[in-house]
């Protein structure tokens, strides 16, 4: 019961420090004097109030957490959050229901890119900001951001740490402690986003839409400013710069810090997990090019590679900004970029679904067998590498899967019983379970999710919350031997 009030202790505090993220559309809202101001210092003042009510009632059970709470205060936090994102959209946009709301913001926090709002070209500029703040603070993980303050505020974070990030997170330990290797992570981060800033506005976007389009870009979350999403720019050199932030985004960000502070980009070409990304992207890209050239989708190689290009990278890093209707085009094209979207991304990077070291270890697991029933008494150890993985990471590797599979699976069938068609429904779960963003169908990059009806809306949130947590993060709390002493 302590712990439990010590969770709700940290929750209040987390609270409290969210509060001051809503300084940023504030800011913006006074310099485009959009009329939200008064809305976004009431939501301001409401979570804060809220924090600060709860850390005053459980301020005597301060203290650190075991890992079960750490667990059960991730997807407090993850739940929480959001809920209380809503209240500018909720005050602003009227018609919009609390469902609606609830999908938009955790859509924003998980990094999905996912919405159900249209008319963004007209949308109040501090609301725009607001959706794409939510991304960029999404990317990283708001829950890495409260290990590196959480010290100084009397709890600690390895906990907290270890439930964010489950699975077979790889040695890449930037310092001794925790708290300096958040902080690293999050300079880094801003570091790379200020970058991206700066290249889309030389590119040819306003200051606006650059820091708008550069959050979504490093979260992988896929907003945009504009209803046509970045097939509103019709630019080749936008489109670039994107497809190399959002693949500097889909890679492990320890080694973005580790070539940093080494100065050698040599340390890429040791990166197992970033190499196999980035081949993968590059052949997929040129092939999907080739075959929508070779189905007459577009007159020239070169136009199709250009669209197939920043399509399939959006997609397979699970950004989900989108500069053609890829819904249109051969089945097989857009359905590939779904898949890709599956395992792309690496550990420690902005991007979701299964990730690429699962990947890899699968791969290589499935020839580990191959030699076991030839060879029955043969040592043969996996290595990532040149590091040996122990048996328990691989079928640990396993049970994610299958979870992975049946949560698909699960949800689905969900989405099928309420009368949603096929495509809609697998390609929806699909991309919010890998924080994707626009799937097939109804729910294509031409159209959203603001044509689902409240239960489907209701499934596809927690689809992007499972995925967002990596699925054992979410479920072990729901087993009973969670909640045993």
């Amino acid at each position: 019961m302590i712990r439990s009030l010590t969770v709700i202790h940290a929750l209040g505090m987390m609270l409290i420090l969210f509060s001051l993220t809503y300084l940023f559309p504030i800011i913006t809202s006074l310099i485009y004097q959009d009329g939200t101001l008064v809305d976004f210092l009431w939501s301001m003042l409401m979570t804060f109030l809220s924090g600060a009510l709860m850390w005053v009632v459980t301020r005597r059970f301060k203290g650190e957490l075991s890992i079960r709470h750490g667990y059960l205060l991730v997807v407090v936090m993850w739940t929480a959050i959001p809920a209380f994102a809503t209240l500018p959209l909720l005050m602003v946009l009227p018609s919009l229901s609390f469902t609606d709301a609830y999908f938009e913001t955790m859509s924003g926090l998980t990094t999905t890119g996912a919405t159900v709002l249209t008319g963004l070209d007209s949308m109040p500029e501090a609301i725009n900001m607001w959706r794409h703040e939510l991304n960029w603070l999404g990317g990283m993980g708001i829950i890495v951001l409260a290990v590196a303050i959480m010290p100084l505020l009397g709890i600690g974070g390895r906990q907290l740490y270890k439930a964010e990030t489950p699975g077979p997170m790889k040695d890449s330990t930037l310092t001794p402690r925790i708290t300096e290797t958040a902080r690293n992570l999050w300079l880094v981060y801003l570091g790379i986003t200020i970058a991206c800033i700066v290249s889309l506005k030389v590119a040819g976007m306003n200051w606006f839409d650059a820091v708008c389009h550069a959050f979504a870009a490093m979260g992988l979350g896929g907003f945009s400013t504009h209803d046509a999403s970045v097939g509103f720019f019709n630019s080749p050199a936008i489109e670039i710069v994107l497809i190399v932030f959002m693949l500097l985004a889909a890679m492990n960000f320890a080694t973005h810090f580790l070539v940093w502070r080494e100065k050698s980009l040599k340390l890429y070409l040791h990166e197992t997990e970033g190499i196999a990304t980035v081949l993968v992207v590059l052949v997929s890209c040129v092939g999907i090019g080739f075959f929508l050239w070779w189905q007459g989708v577009y007159p020239s190689f070169w136009t199709a590679l250009r669209h197939a290009s920043f399509n399939l990278v959006s997609l397979a890093t699970d950004c989900g900004f989108a500069s053609e209707d890829f819904n249109k085009w051969p089945i097989f094209a857009p359905l590939w970029m779904l898949f890709l979207s599956c395992i792309v991304a690496s550990s420690g990077s902005t991007g979701g679904g299964i990730k690429m070291i699962r990947t890899i270890i699968l791969f290589k697991q499935a020839g580990r067998e191959f030699i076991k029933l030839l060879h029955p008494s043969v040592i043969n150890p996996m290595k990532i590498g040149g590091h040996v993985i122990p048996n328990n990471i691989v079928f640990s590797v396993l049970g994610f899967i299958f979870l992975y599979f049946m949560s698909v699976v699960i949800l689905t069938f969900a989405l099928l019983i309420s009368g949603l068609d096929f495509i809609s429904a697998f390609s929806a779960i699909i991309a919010c379970i890998n924080n994707a963003g626009p799937g097939l169908g109804v729910v294509g990059p031409a159209g959203n999710y603001g044509v689902l009806n409240d239960f489907q809306t209701w499934v596809c949130t927690v689809a992007m919350l499972i995925g967002r947590l990596e699925i054992i993060t979410l479920l072990i709390i729901f087993t009973p031997k969670f909640w045993r002493r």
